[in-house]
């Protein structure tokens, strides 16, 4: 599921930096920056580092336990900051982040089993 949500990501980054006027956005603008080229480059970059913590899980260790919850939990805050552009491309990335923490933290232990 990782690798679903840096892929969407990396989509939501691209888009921002080609085509712009896909993202609705307010007379307030984004929560923290109006500049899309900003967000564009944070949400790609940051969509690489997602699939990474995604491919750190195939391992079952406990370092890529803990990357992978710090990167879902920095990622579901930055779509709720990026959720007046697109509220329905973020609301789905925001479920999915829910689910995969559910899943570092209750679940874990039967994933790591599944992994063995």
């Amino acid at each position: 599921m990782l690798l679903v949500i840096g892929t969407f990501d990396v989509i939501q980054g691209i888009v921002a930096l080609l085509k712009r006027e896909v993202y609705l956005v307010g007379d307030n603008g984004l929560v923290l920056t109006n500049s899309f080229t900003v967000w564009g480059w944070s949400l790609l970059l940051w969509g690489i580092v997602i699939v990474l913590a995604g491919l750190s899980l195939f391992g079952g260790g406990g370092f890529g336990r803990w990357f992978a919850l710090i990167a879902v939990v920095v990622n579901l805050v930055g779509q709720f900051a990026w959720f007046p552009a697109y509220p329905l491309w973020s609301l789905v990335v925001i479920l999915l982040s829910v689910a995969v923490l559910w899943a570092l933290t209750v679940g874990w232990r039967d994933a790591k089993g599944d992994l063995a």
